[in-house]
């Protein structure tokens, strides 16, 4: 195990992320507020841990595939315990527990809360709180990975261990412009929705911290009722981007360099597209006259259709009210989740459609024992360790899903609320049913579940295997 390089990427990390409270403080400047004294005193205790821990390079810079995701899990929770800190420290969450809960929250993109009512917060620490959305959408490693040459070759194993998705290539022969391809896609988007936003009359405050969580999938918002008080053509707008992010981020990158046949072939994007806009009609067609015009029931279908789909976590109604058709098609969305390679949690589609091919092929053989099929998508074979991957990680997810349901339980609430809280956890999402409704928030549960529930985000945002790693005895054995 090359500890010393683990450590310096750490100190990296905390150099970056102390460079990144700028951005809150220089907020609470602008808006005469006196939290701002409390990001700039975290920023300076990271910078000085973060330069001692890399004021000198590694000599061994080397690693494999178990540093990569031992890197990535010890990266993830310092980031929780350091992003944590303004909140805490300010008083403006006083519980350590919840500060953590809300930053683990926003870092994984789940959108899951604890505040009844966010905008008690002051307007730096809100701005704070949607950022790390935003940093922790396509991944703060990613970022680094982008600036600063970490591991002399080897940090494909860091993209691998926290890009969501059944298998991550690279999009230029170097990692390092692969990060670059990707964060300029995500630079793009959350800057054309700002716009978008400022032309609807979105105040720009407001536009910015909405663009940084719904290009980030993750759902925080600056209002206590979430998006139901903005104008129809806000929620239009965000619905849109919410459909633009859950899309594979190779999609676009297809597009840049004008392989337009390679972009509208993708199998997961053609899943995406079906699966989406199917919802969208069945839910519309289930809710029109239940208190809500046509238009409306197709604009609230399409924004929750988006939410859920991509796991942000938005809300424009209380779909907890409407009929158990749609909340059932809601659930189904928050299991699937959205296309591998975009900043969404859940299942993703592509290993759906894997699983799909995959009992459609033993189906075949069990009718022609003699026919050979081999499991394609794009009309490309998959390998077989991918096809290992994608079953291993439902096996996994179920797993998980169904012990932590079962542990949280001892807090004595309804199975409709546990189900949804875990489903919500692990799959980044954001609002569940009933007590974790829409409308409500994460602060019935005791801080046993909420560390339960915290694990959950973390595990389903980096695809399980990370934490796993980190907690298995045979890591950290010699060979």
């Amino acid at each position: 195990m090359n500890i010393t390089m683990i450590l310096y990427t750490l100190g990296w990390l905390l150099n970056t992320i102390a460079a990144l409270l700028v951005f809150p403080f220089l907020v609470s400047l602008y808006y005469k507020e006196p939290c701002g004294r409390f990001f700039l005193f975290c920023a300076l205790i990271y910078f000085v841990i973060g330069f001692l821990l890399t004021r000198k390079r590694p000599k061994n810079e080397k690693f494999f595939a178990r540093e990569g995701f031992v890197m990535t899990a010890f990266s993830w929770l310092l980031l929780s315990l350091i992003g944590c800190l303004p909140f805490y420290v300010s008083g403006e969450i006083p519980s350590f527990t919840n500060a953590l809960f809300e930053c683990i929250s926003g870092f994984t993109t789940t959108g899951a809360s604890i505040l009844d009512n966010c905008e008690k917060l002051s307007r730096s620490m809100n701005f704070w709180r949607c950022f790390i959305q935003w940093i922790g959408g396509m991944g703060v490693l990613v970022f680094m990975l982008a600036l600063i040459p970490l591991t002399g070759g080897q940090d494909l194993y860091i993209m691998k261990a926290e890009s969501p998705g059944p298998n991550v290539g690279k999009l230029a022969p170097k990692v390092k412009k692969t990060a670059f391809y990707l964060y300029a896609i995500y630079f793009a988007l959350t800057l054309a929705e700002i716009i978008c936003l400022v032309v609807v009359k979105m105040p720009l405050y407001d536009a910015v911290c909405t663009s940084f969580t719904t290009t980030s999938t993750g759902g925080f918002g600056v209002r206590a009722t979430s998006l139901s008080e903005y104008s129809p053509a806000i929620q239009y707008v965000i619905s849109i981007f919410l459909f633009f992010s859950g899309i594979n981020y190779n999609f676009y990158f297809f597009i840049w360099i004008k392989r337009f046949k390679d972009a509208f072939s993708m199998e997961e994007i053609k899943g995406y597209v079906i699966i989406f806009w199917a919802s969208v009609v069945l839910i519309t067609g289930n809710i029109i006259g239940k208190g809500f015009s046509a238009e409306e029931a197709f604009r609230h279908a399409f924004l929750q259709v988006g939410t859920i789909i991509t796991t942000a976590g938005f809300s424009s109604a209380d779909f907890d009210l409407w009929p158990s058709f749609s909340k059932s098609i809601l659930v189904l969305l928050m299991l699937i989740g959205g296309c591998a390679g975009s900043t969404c949690g859940g299942i993703k589609i592509s290993r759906i459609i894997i699983y799909l091919k995959t009992v459609k092929k033993e189906v075949a053989q069990l009718c022609h024992p003699r026919n050979v099929k081999i499991i394609q998508i794009d009309n490309k074979p998959i390998a077989h360790n991918v096809l290992r991957s994608a079953n291993n990680f439902f096996i996994v997810y179920i797993m998980i899903f169904a012990i932590s349901t079962l542990v949280i339980s001892v807090d004595n609430l309804d199975l409709e609320t546990n189900f949804t809280a875990v489903a919500s956890a692990l799959g980044n999402i954001g609002p569940g049913l009933n007590l974790v409704g829409p409308t409500r928030n994460f602060d019935h549960y005791s801080d046993f579940s909420k560390f339960i529930l915290m694990f959950d985000m973390l595990a389903g945002r980096l695809e399980l295997f990370p934490l796993l790693v980190l907690l298995s005895p045979s890591t950290w054995r010699k060979k």
